[in-house]
């Protein structure tokens, strides 16, 4: 299954729709927590908010996570050893306050499992992929101690 998280303190209806519309050209089924999002998927399974009792369970049994670029999600995927395709909320959307999420995708493109989508197409190629998944290793101290530093170098600004 290929499990789509919005949060549950933003609507991010842009993410939802653009993977409702692809859902039914996919080999695996969808679930979308859609949040506080106005949108309702005609071509996916959705719930507004998934309960965090459940949320764990509903995390391993999914193939590939979609998701905003949430730090929190990311961290998860990484425990769970899934592959997520992260599509940054933009300010300019209206989607949140400011771009600390494309500066959040700036720090992980690249690593290993995870997948960064700035466009419709680039969503549509990696749902239609054949992920890796993270590896399940302990990152590095040196790789950790960076972007931990520069997240709180960045909030500090915000």
């Amino acid at each position: 299954m290929i499990l789509v998280t919005v949060g549950t303190q933003l609507p991010f209806d842009r993410l939802v729709k653009a993977v409702d519309t692809f859902a039914k050209d996919l080999s695996r089924p969808v679930l979308a927590q859609i949040g506080k999002g106005t949108y309702t998927p005609q071509n996916m399974k959705w719930i507004k908010n998934i309960e965090p009792a459940d949320f764990d369970r509903v995390f391993f049994d999914a193939s590939v996570i979609v998701s905003h670029a949430g730090i929190g999600t990311v961290l998860t995927a990484k425990r769970f050893g899934k592959p997520i395709i992260l599509v940054p909320r933009q300010a300019s959307l209206g989607e949140h306050r400011n771009d600390h999420q494309l500066a959040t995708v700036g720090q992980l493109a690249g690593r290993p499992g995870i997948y960064v989508a700035h466009s419709d197409d680039d969503l549509k190629k990696y749902l239609l992929d054949d992920l890796d998944s993270p590896s399940h290793e302990d990152p590095s101290e040196l790789g950790r101690a960076s972007l931990v530093n520069y997240l709180k170098g960045y909030l500090a600004t915000v």
